[in-house]
C-alpha cells in the first residue's frame, strides 16, 4: 500500500494488521470508483492507488476478484470494475418454490426479486447470484434476470433415483430444487431404480442445459428406518462429519479441565449451582443459583466457557462457524462441537470442574436489575435436575424429592419466588406470550412412530426461561455500555402491509389492536390476553402471529419486539449456537480491558456472520421440519380412509391446510375437493368463500375429515372433507352480503398441549 493511499484509506490500520503485504480496503475501493463515476480497469485502479511492484499489482487482483465474487463490483465486457448498485444490479440468494419459479432475496434488505420459470433453469435453491431488474410483471411484482452466479449453494443433492430406459435422473428431496438431475449410465455406480442416493453435481444447470451429477453415496431403499434424517442432513446440506484438521486439534482434549486453565478465575464451586433440563439432554450448558440479598435476589447463571476451548482462527472454530447451530432431529442431535467439548469438557456435568462464564444479577423485589457484572469462574454443578423433578418438588410438594435433595431446596424455593416477580415483571413490560403447540415422538420397534404427543410445559421451564432472558439482557446491555461490537438477536415489529391486513381483519371481529402505525409488543399482549376465552382465540392469535417479522442475528442493536426489549443478545447457549460465542468473546474481550475498535471482528464481518448464522438456524428449522413430515406421512400410511376431527390452520388459494386433533398431523384439503361451487380466496380474512352458496371455510374452524392419500415423497397427506358443511367454525362473525355464517358453535377437539414463546433456551 502506497503512503499516499495509506493517509487517504479511514481503514489502512486495519488491513495492515491483517496482511503482510496490505493493499487498500474495499471501502476505500468502493469509495474510489463511487467518486469517478465509471467503472474503472484494474490498470486504472492501481494507477489512482499508486501501486508499484508484482506483489501490490497481484494483491490488488486478488482483491477485485474477491469484492468481485462477493457481488459488491461487476466487471463488464470492456474490463472495467463497477459497483454494482451504480448498475441497478441486486446481489442476494435464491429462493426456490416448487411450481418453478423462485425469488431473489436481496442482501441489502431490499424488495424481493420474482425469478420466473425460464430464469430458474439456470439456478438452484440455495445459489448466490447477481440480477438485474427486467420490468414488472402482471402481478406488479419486479421480475429479475440473472446476470451472474457469484456461488453455488448445492456441490451435492440427495433425492431419489429413476432409471428409463438406461437415462438415469435424480428427483431432489428439497422441492425448492424443481429441475431433475441427469445421471449417466456410467455415473450411477450401482445404484438402482427408486433408491435414495447422494449425487455430487458435475455441471451445474444453464439455461439451455440439466444439471449432471454422479452417485457418491447410496443411502438404502425408500422407506428404510431412519432414512428422514440421513436425508434431511444431505437435501439441506448440514455438516454432519468433522474434518482432519478438527480431530488433530481435539486429540489431545480429555474430560477434565487441566489445573492451569482453573487459574485466575473466581472460585464457585462451593456454591451449590444446578442444571435444569430435559430428561432426554445430553449437553448442559447453564446452571443457576438463587439466594437473597437484600429484599431482592442475588442471581447468577453460569454458561460453560466455551470460548476458552474454541479459539478464532482454528479448524474447530471455522468448523463450529459453518454449522452455525446444532440441530436437533427425534432422537439424533448434529452437534455443533465434537463430542468431547459438547458432552464433555463444555458441559456442566454433575460434580466436576468445568470453567464457566458467569453472570451476576442484583434484582430488586419488583424484578427489576439493579446491577449485573460478568466474570470468568471455575464452577462445579451440584445436582443435574431435571424440570420435572423440579416442578414436582416447587409445585407438587413431593416429600421424597425434597429430602433427596434437602441441601438444594432452599435455594430453588429462593429461584421459585424470584421467577414470580420475574415473570410479574414480563408481563407489566408487555411481553407478547403466543401459545403455540410442541410435539414430541413416541418410537416403537424398528424406529416406527407409535404416537405424537404434545409436550406440556411446567413452572421449571418457565423459571430456567426467566433466568436465560435476564442473564441474555444484561449481556446485550454490556456491550452496549462499553460500545463492544457483537452478535443482538433482533426482532422487529409488523410491516405496513401486514399490520394493514392484521387491523381489518381484526376490524371485521369488532376487534382494535393499539398503538397505531407503529404499535408495541404490550398493544399485542393486550389484545391477545382479552381475548382468552373466546371460541375463536385461536385464530385471532394465529393471525396476530403472522404478521410478525423472524428473528434475526445483526451487529446492530434493533431491538426484540416479541420480548418487549431495548437491546437483547443470546448469551447461553455457546455450546449449540455460534452467536452466543461470539458475544462471550466480546465480554472476554471487554473483562480483560479491550476495546471495541480492538476487537477480533470487524462490522463487516459481524454482518456476515449475523447473515450467516440466521441462515443456518432457517436450515437447521427447514431440516427438522422435513424429517417430521416424513415419519408424519410414515405414520399416517396405514390410516388412509379413516375418518378424524381436526382444525383449519392455514388457508391459501389453493386449499385448506388441517391439523387432526390429538394427533398433531397435518394435510390438505384441496380446493377442487370442495364441491358443488366455486371457492375464492379472502387473503385478509384468511377464508375460502363460495361464489354460489356464500359457504366459508375459515383459519380455525373445526372440521371432520378423511385420510384419502399420503405420499411419501412429496411429504404431502391429502385429506377430504366428510360433511361439506364447515364445522363449528370458531371464526364466526357477521359475514358481508351475500354470504352467512359458517359456524354456529363452538369447534371441538381435544386438549392441546401448549408451549409459551421461548427465546432463551430455545
Amino acid at each position: 500500500m502506497s503512503k499516499r493511499t495509506k493517509s487517504k484509506d479511514p481503514f489502512a490500520e486495519r488491513e495492515a494488521q491483517r496482511y503482510a503485504n496490505p493493499v487498500a480496503s474495499r471501502e476505500y475501493i468502493m469509495q474510489l470508483l463511487e467518486q469517478s463515476g465509471v467503472p474503472l480497469t484494474r490498470e486504472q485502479i492501481s494507477k489512482a492507488l499508486h501501486l508499484r511492484g508484482d506483489d501490490q499489482l497481484e494483491a490488488l487482483r486478488r482483491r477485485l476478484r474477491a469484492m468481485e465474487r462477493d457481488g459488491q463490483l461487476i466487471y463488464n465486457r470492456r474490463g472495467g470494475y463497477g459497483l454494482a448498485h451504480k448498475m441497478d444490479l441486486v446481489r442476494g440468494r435464491v429462493v426456490g418454490h416448487p411450481d418453478g419459479f423462485g425469488f431473489l432475496i436481496p442482501e441489502d434488505g431490499g424488495e424481493d426479486l420474482f425469478l420466473p420459470t425460464h430464469e430458474m433453469r439456470a439456478v438452484f435453491h440455495g445459489d448466490r447470484i447477481v440480477a438485474r431488474v427486467a420490468g414488472m410483471d402482471r402481478r406488479g411484482r419486479r421480475e429479475g434476470a440473472v446476470v451472474e452466479v457469484l456461488q453455488r449453494g448445492n456441490e451435492q443433492v440427495v433425492g431419489r433415483l429413476f432409471v428409463e430406459a438406461g437415462i438415469g435422473f435424480v428427483v431432489p428431496d428439497n422441492k425448492r430444487i424443481n429441475q431433475d438431475i441427469v445421471v449417466p449410465a456410467d455415473q450411477q455406480y450401482g445404484a438402482k431404480h427408486g433408491q435414495i442416493v447422494s449425487v455430487q453435481l458435475i455441471e451445474q444447470p444453464a439455461k439451455h442445459r440439466q444439471a449432471i451429477g454422479r452417485v457418491v453415496e447410496i443411502l438404502g431403499d425408500h422407506m428404510a428406518p431412519g432414512m428422514e434424517i440421513d436425508i434431511a442432513v444431505r437435501a439441506f446440506g448440514l455438516p454432519q462429519q468433522w474434518s482432519a484438521l478438527v480431530e488433530a486439534e481435539i486429540e489431545g482434549l480429555t474430560p477434565v479441565v487441566p489445573e492451569q486453565a482453573k487459574q485466575g478465575r473466581e472460585d464457585l464451586r462451593e456454591l451449590p449451582l444446578v442444571t435444569i433440563d430435559g430428561e432426554d439432554a445430553r449437553d448442559f450448558d447453564d446452571a443457576v443459583f438463587c439466594e437473597p440479598h437484600g429484599k431482592g435476589w442475588r442471581l447468577i447463571v453460569a454458561i460453560a466457557d466455551v470460548s476458552s476451548y474454541v479459539s478464532p482462527g482454528t479448524a474447530l472454530d471455522a468448523e463450529a462457524r459453518e454449522r452455525g447451530n446444532s440441530v436437533y432431529f427425534p432422537d439424533n442431535v448434529i452437534a455443533m462441537l465434537p463430542e468431547v467439548l459438547s458432552n464433555g469438557l463444555c458441559s456442566l456435568n454433575p460434580e466436576v470442574d468445568r470453567l464457566c462464564m458467569a453472570c451476576e444479577l442484583l434484582i430488586k423485589p419488583s424484578g427489576r436489575v439493579a446491577e449485573y457484572r460478568f466474570f470468568q469462574g471455575v464452577m462445579r454443578s451440584h445436582a443435574r435436575l431435571t424440570y420435572t423433578k423440579v416442578a414436582a418438588m416447587l409445585q407438587d410438594g413431593d416429600e421424597a424429592l425434597r429430602q433427596q435433595y434437602a441441601a438444594l431446596v432452599p435455594h430453588l424455593e429462593q429461584l421459585y419466588a424470584l421467577f414470580s416477580v420475574l415473570h410479574a415483571e414480563r408481563n407489566k413490560r408487555g411481553a407478547i406470550d403466543f401459545d403455540t403447540t410442541e410435539t414430541r415422538v413416541v418410537f416403537g420397534e424398528n424406529r416406527k412412530i407409535e404416537r405424537i404427543v404434545p409436550v406440556v410445559r411446567n413452572d421449571a421451564h418457565r423459571l430456567i426461561e426467566e433466568c436465560m432472558l435476564a442473564a441474555n439482557v444484561a449481556a446485550a446491555d454490556f456491550l452496549l455500555k462499553r460500545r463492544m461490537p457483537g452478535l443482538f438477536r433482533v426482532h422487529e415489529g409488523p410491516a405496513a402491509q401486514k399490520l394493514t391486513d392484521l387491523r381489518a381483519f381484526l376490524g371485521e371481529l369488532g376487534l382494535q389492536l393499539s398503538g397505531g402505525d407503529e404499535p408495541e409488543a404490550k398493544h399485542y399482549a393486550k389484545l391477545l390476553d382479552s381475548v382468552r376465552g373466546r371460541p375463536d382465540a385461536h385464530l385471532i392469535q394465529t393471525v396476530m402471529l403472522r404478521s410478525l417479522a423472524q428473528a434475526m442475528y445483526s451487529p446492530k442493536n434493533l431491538g426484540h419486539f416479541g420480548l418487549a426489549y431495548d437491546a437483547y443478545a443470546h448469551f447461553t447457549s455457546p455450546i449449540r449456537r455460534y452467536p452466543d460465542l461470539v458475544v462471550h468473546r466480546a465480554i472476554r474481550h471487554a473483562i480483560a480491558g479491550g476495546k471495541g475498535r480492538e476487537f477480533m471482528y470487524s462490522e463487516e464481518q459481524l454482518h456476515n456472520l449475523g447473515e450467516h448464522c440466521s441462515m443456518t438456524e432457517r436450515r437447521a428449522d427447514e431440516a427438522t421440519r422435513d424429517a417430521m413430515d416424513w415419519l408424519k406421512c410414515e405414520y399416517m400410511l396405514d390410516k388412509v380412509g379413516e375418518e378424524f376431527d381436526g382444525i383449519v390452520t392455514s388457508v391459501t388459494s389453493f386449499g385448506l391446510f388441517i391439523e387432526l386433533n390429538d394427533i398433531y398431523v397435518e394435510g390438505l384439503v384441496h380446493v377442487t375437493a370442495l364441491s358443488n361451487d366455486y371457492y375464492h380466496h379472502d387473503p385478509v380474512h384468511h377464508r375460502l368463500v363460495g361464489e354460489r352458496t356464500g359457504r366459508v371455510y375459515r383459519l380455525a374452524d373445526g372440521v371432520r375429515v378423511k385420510v384419502a392419500r399420503v405420499d411419501l415423497d412429496e411429504r404431502k397427506i391429502d385429506f377430504a372433507l366428510v360433511d361439506a358443511t364447515p364445522s363449528l367454525g370458531a371464526g364466526t362473525t357477521r359475514r358481508k352480503r351475500g354470504e352467512r355464517d359458517a359456524a354456529k358453535g363452538r369447534r371441538k377437539g381435544g386438549p392441546r398441549g401448549k408451549r409459551k414463546a421461548r427465546a432463551a433456551k430455545s
